[in-house]
């Protein structure tokens, strides 16, 4: 099991401490603000070249201008992507030259109300899931690329421990015959998340390319706003998300995003994948029905349930 000097209360400046980042060319999804623009932040501090791949260019741009200005680091830049899109999934890995050394999967949302995209798949697993599956599938090349010029690429994919919420439903992904529920889908889409690393890391190790899930802990961020206001306001009390306030139990931005940034660039974890990390440490395995708490459920990390998650997502994209 892998275990550092960081915990809970560890920030991104913690974990970056001593780690040159120079020559590293990142690609962050979601980038834009939140736990995303502080990973960005944190990368570019250090040295790397980083790409905010973004659903709205203009805010994108601002953020990457924000981020450039602060560190100053002029090679921080936004590009369209809409992972419910995927002739913009296409775009995006089309454009991209040259070599890729990290791939941070950090987009996603909570959708309260049952929504599909237009080839009818459930939209918190479109998303959260497929869309991030096809686009580390059409950056493998230069993530190739990548761990050919530095002995490894990573890849980083941000889950939750609401992943004990469902295990992946194979026989009912897109809820068709099941009532929908926002944790059950988000719950699925979760356990999905770590499931693609277990995956990604058995096929893709031999090019160098090594994948983990990160879980950021419970940060307060803009993310919550689709949240149910009882169940938010339940944990949450009277605090502002947009205030700046942490309440007692959750983490700031600079602590939510270690985590990530951590499986990004440690020196720890080189060559480690196929795992789940809570704060800067692997997690245990614990049972899958303690409802919200540490640890990571059994079926999350099942090689068997990582390979048909990955031939279903296959024969969704390919069809």
């Amino acid at each position: 099991m892998i275990r550092s000097s960081f915990g809970f209360a560890s920030t991104t400046q913690d974990v970056t401490a001593g780690v040159d980042a120079g020559g590293l060319r990142v690609v962050v999804t979601g980038g834009a603000a939140g736990l995303g623009a502080e990973t960005a932040r944190a990368l570019a501090a250090i040295g790397a070249d980083v790409t905010l791949a973004v659903r709205s260019l203009d805010a994108g741009r601002r953020a990457a201008e924000r981020i450039s200005q602060s560190t100053r680091n002029p090679g921080v830049r936004a590009a369209y992507v809409d992972l419910a899109e995927r002739s913009s999934i296409a775009r995006f890995a089309s454009d991209w030259t040259g070599p890729l050394h990290v791939l941070i999967n950090n987009a996603g949302g909570i959708i309260p109300e049952l929504q599909r995209t237009p080839d009818g798949w459930e939209m918190q697993f479109a998303v959260n899931h497929l869309g991030h599956f096809e686009l580390a599938r059409r950056l493998r090349p230069a993530l190739a690329a990548g761990a050919a010029g530095r002995r490894e690429a990573r890849i980083v994919t941000l889950t939750s421990s609401g992943h004990m919420y469902s295990p992946v439903v194979f026989d009912d992904l897109h809820f068709a015959y099941r009532g929908y529920t926002d944790a059950l889908g988000y719950g699925q889409a979760k356990t999905a998340n770590v499931l693609f690393g277990v995956g990604a890391t058995r096929r893709w190790a031999h090019d160098g390319i090594f994948a983990n899930a990160a879980m950021p802990g419970p940060t307060l961020t803009g993310f919550q706003r689709n949240m149910d206001p009882e169940r938010l306001r339940a944990r949450i009390g009277n605090a502002d998300i947009d205030g700046g306030e942490v309440p007692a139990g959750f983490k700031s931005i600079q602590q939510g995003a270690a985590t990530t940034v951590f499986l990004a660039v440690s020196p720890v974890v080189s060559g480690v994948g196929g795992r789940y990390f809570e704060n800067c440490n692997e997690a245990a395995v614990v049972p899958d029905n303690n409802g919200y708490a540490s640890g990571v459920a059994p079926y999350a990390l099942d090689e068997a349930n990582a390979d048909r998650l990955w031939q279903v997502s296959e024969h969704l994209l390919d069809r």
